[in-house]
């Protein structure tokens, strides 16, 4: 959630952006802010903060345009319990009329220190056993100077017995990674740019495991869970995850962090999340998330694709996506590159690492071909729109969202990726490919510190021409600003494979069903148009598709089908039944208070998206996936091979 112009401008850029600037040329000490989690239970975080100040009007700010959020996302709504004091006296303020994350307030004479204390209200990422402090629920820092230049302390007060994970050093505090009983764990100086980019999490049931240490610099996963037992990773997991670790530094061949943390939460309660940052991704999945291989499935490529984002994102990011404070808009027109080339990344290393095996990464890019293939929105709204809009699209209402469509710049940015990626092996006989492109494009500048260099859509095109000489603007204009009314799958036929449709699931499918994953309920999409719950409660509908056409719309219910009860069995059976031109599918339908009946025109059986192979053509899929590094197995799996 980062860039540069031309190689020739790097090394000034880094000028600008380095981290090992003084920070205090800014200002002359550093704000100091202790955040205390020692309420997380009871969903709730304190902050206090001291401000370095001389007499008259002052503004302060918290932040608006979260990076990674691609919205304007900052919990002002949140922050209570305000207080102002100055040599112990309460101070008034007040809030900015236009801007509602500002505070004005007046520093009397003689007053070198202003104090704030503050509480948030905390409802996501948070349980009895855990929590995850993103730094925008507490931060408060002066409005109007880039938050680059910005020098700021933290400090962490956790609950007794709870550990610490985080990519910021600690500099005092005693025991680390758990801190003794009411002890304060203080933490190097930095920059609020950089505050709000290090994460905290904490946890009852905490474990730090080093990653793969031959690669430098260190990794480490720390580990949240409601409960001990979930903690205990699986040795398979950590052994894949440590894949994942050598699979990006071979990709990649470059860091820009002083060392990466992944912090993962497993809690039913806590949220789901995934959100990236420089040094540290924040991640999020249900208890049972890497229990085993069922519920593994779903959430195989989050720590690849937040991982990835450490390169594309944060230490390379879209000129419009990087802006000197949190307070100015955020401009999301290459998300299809900061999103879209990361999701592609993403599960090609999980592929790689061994977080997902070759077929299911096939399977799943399936599902996400067909699934572009039938969003009837492509029809008016091209790519870069999604992208555009992306913080009205974020979110919301299922209903229609086929037609509407969502932040399709990630998935079309993965299919466009993997479009450049075997056509620069078709055009060099497999002697090039995008491993080469990210190692110029994601590597300028060597191993860096935490960084932002920004980029344009100029210096995409150059860094592809570098790999093989082609149009590649045009590639991209007519992928991205074009109307494409199908997904773009090319890059399955030039990788030796074809979308194709069967009459039952993939067992990656299947799989994700079981797993309680997004296709969980039941998915009717690719013959009669209906997303249901498990209920029959009806998620969407295809826009001009056959229940579309029998008058279906979201939020009704189906009650019963072919005089069956409804149940997702109960309509499946219908569909096949109805592969007889004389037989119909009939339902009963509850609208609100009413009730009626519908019958839909179809008659071409189940239809589930899978991948088949192409004969005689070279298979650049199945070579895309391969490892680069020789993968490490599970203890486990070592013994088993030895017997």
């Amino acid at each position: 959630m980062l860039t540069l112009k031309r190689c020739a401008h790097y090394f000034p850029a880094l000028l600008v952006f380095a981290l090992a600037i003084p920070v205090a040329r800014a200002q002359k000490a550093p704000i100091e802010i202790t955040a205390d989690l020692s309420d997380a239970p009871r969903k709730l975080f304190h902050a206090e903060i001291d401000f370095q100040v001389s007499a008259g009007p002052v503004t302060l700010i918290s932040p608006e345009w979260i990076p990674g959020h691609h919205m304007p996302s900052g919990p002002a709504s949140s922050i209570v319990g305000v207080v102002f004091t100055a040599n112990g006296k309460p101070l008034d303020w007040r809030r900015d009329d236009n801007n509602l994350y500002e505070f004005h307030l007046t520093v009397p004479a003689g007053v070198t220190t202003l104090h704030m204390h503050l509480d948030s209200i905390v409802t996501r990422r948070i349980s009895q056993r855990m929590a995850a402090l993103e730094w925008e629920a507490l931060m408060f820092y002066p409005a109007n100077v880039p938050v680059k230049d910005i020098p700021i302390q933290p400090s962490v007060k956790v609950p007794a017995g709870w550990g610490i994970g985080t990519a910021l050093k600690p500099v005092s505090g005693g025991a680390y990674p758990v801190p003794a009983a009411g002890s304060t764990t203080k933490f190097a100086v930095t920059t609020v740019e950089q505050l709000e980019d290090s994460p905290i999490l904490t946890g009852l049931y905490f474990h730090e495991y080093p990653l793969a240490p031959t690669i430098k610099p260190q990794h480490f996963l720390d580990v949240a869970a409601d409960a001990p037992e979930d903690a205990n990773l699986r040795p398979a997991v950590l052994a894949e995850v440590a894949n994942l670790v050598r699979e990006a530094d071979a990709l990649y061949a470059s860091h820009h962090y002083n060392e990466y943390h992944f912090l993962l939460t497993l809690s039913d309660i806590a949220g789901g999340m995934g959100l990236e940052h420089g040094q540290s991704s924040d991640n999020g999945v249900g208890e049972k998330g890497f229990a085993d291989d069922v519920h593994q499935l779903p959430e195989s490529d989050l720590l690849s694709h937040e991982f990835t984002h450490s390169w594309n994102g944060k230490y390379r990011r879209p000129a419009g996506l990087y802006q000197p404070d949190f307070a100015t808009p955020m401009q999301g027109s290459m998300l299809w590159v900061y999103e879209g080339m990361t999701e592609y990344w993403g599960n090609v290393l999980a592929a790689r690492s061994g977080l997902k095996n070759p077929q299911e990464y096939k399977d799943v890019l399936a599902m996400t071909a067909a699934d572009l293939d039938y969003t009837r929105g492509r029809e008016w709204r091209p790519t870069v729109d999604t992208a555009v809009g992306a913080s009205i699209l974020r979110g919301g209402n299922p209903a229609w969202s086929n037609w509407r469509r969502g932040q399709d710049y990630y998935f079309e940015g993965e299919m466009l990726w993997l479009d450049a990626d075997t056509l620069i092996r078709k055009m060099t006989d497999n002697k090039k490919s995008l491993n080469d492109f990210v190692k110029i494009f994601l590597g300028k500048g060597g191993n860096t510190g935490p960084l932002i260099v920004t980029y344009t859509f100029d210096e995409l095109v150059q860094d592809l021409n570098q790999v093989v000489p082609y149009d590649w603007a045009k590639f991209l204009h007519d992928r991205v600003d074009r109307i494409n009314p199908h997904v773009d799958a090319a890059g399955l036929e030039h990788g030796g494979y074809k979308l194709v449709y069967k009459d039952k699931p993939s067992k990656s499918e299947r799989m994700i069903a079981a797993a309680g994953g997004h296709r969980s309920g039941v998915d009717c999409w690719y013959s009669i148009g209906l997303r249901l719950a498990a209920d029959g409660t009806i998620a969407d509908v295809l826009w001009n598709g056959p229940a579309d056409k029998a008058g279906l719309a979201p939020g009704e219910k189906i009650m019963a089908v072919n005089d069956k009860v409804y149940s997702g069995d109960a309509l499946r059976e219908a569909i096949r039944e109805a592969k007889d031109p004389a037989k119909a599918i009939k339902m009963i339908v509850q609208a609100d208070s009413f009730v009626s009946t519908a019958q839909i025109d179809y008659h071409d059986g189940e239809r589930y998206p899978a991948l088949e192979r192409v004969d005689g053509t070279p298979a650049y899929l199945d070579d895309i996936i391969k490892p680069l590094t020789t993968p490490e197995k599970a203890p486990e799996q070592k013994k088993e091979d030895a017997e």
